[in-house]
């Protein structure tokens, strides 16, 4: 064996033993609360992704739409059939309506079946996407958030994306992501485009 490849071999033992370290002390069993923030592109991607690992999994998952409901949605058309429910505020961006009532309103009663899902045993992970928009527009009161987040079923994980993403939020998540927009083709005129935008 080479002098090269003696220390690679030496470097990745190195670096088995802190994994297997980590593998071993990581023993508590609970769901998790991630949060994906930032100002880039891919935070309700990242979620609808594992959303569809749950269900290949042969688990639940329930998902609660707060921004981008006018849309189409390629990940509700594919996940809707295999039995993903949806809760969908239809109001569309808040800059379109421009209705302070109507968007509060359609943003309490998106949450109300939420709250639902977020007491329920039977689903194993609950994707709340743009909730973040909702508590920085007052839409959704803070502290209930929080209060229904900590009180959700032990094993139950919940994903929360948006931007600007509250404090209190990324205090309690157990994981806490942000993407960074590097660069984005809009920005460069390009138009948002299907099954790739959404």
């Amino acid at each position: 064996m080479s002098g090269q490849q003696d220390k690679h071999q030496q470097r990745q033992q190195k670096v088995k033993q802190q994994v297997d370290e980590k593998i071993a002390a990581a023993q508590q069993e609970q769901g998790i609360l991630q949060v994906i923030t930032g100002n880039g592109k891919g935070k309700s991607t990242s979620g609808f992704g594992t959303v569809a690992r749950c269900v290949g999994h042969g688990m639940n998952a329930a998902v609660v739409q707060f921004i981008k409901g006018t849309w189409e949605c390629g990940e509700r058309s594919l996940l809707e059939k295999v039995g993903v429910p949806f809760a969908v505020m239809k109001t569309g961006f808040t800059w379109e309506t421009q209705n302070r009532e109507t968007d509060t309103a359609a943003a309490q009663a998106t949450w109300q079946q939420a709250k639902v899902w977020l007491q329920d045993e039977s689903i194993d992970l609950v994707l709340l996407d743009e909730i973040t928009y909702m508590l920085s527009y007052n839409y959704l009161d803070l502290d209930e958030v929080i209060t229904v987040l900590e009180n959700r079923p032990t094993m139950q994980s919940v994903i929360v994306t948006g931007r600007g993403a509250h404090r209190r939020l990324t205090e309690l998540a157990d994981t806490v992501s942000e993407v960074r927009n590097v660069k984005h083709a809009f920005d460069a005129g390009i138009k948002a485009q299907k099954g790739f935008d959404y």
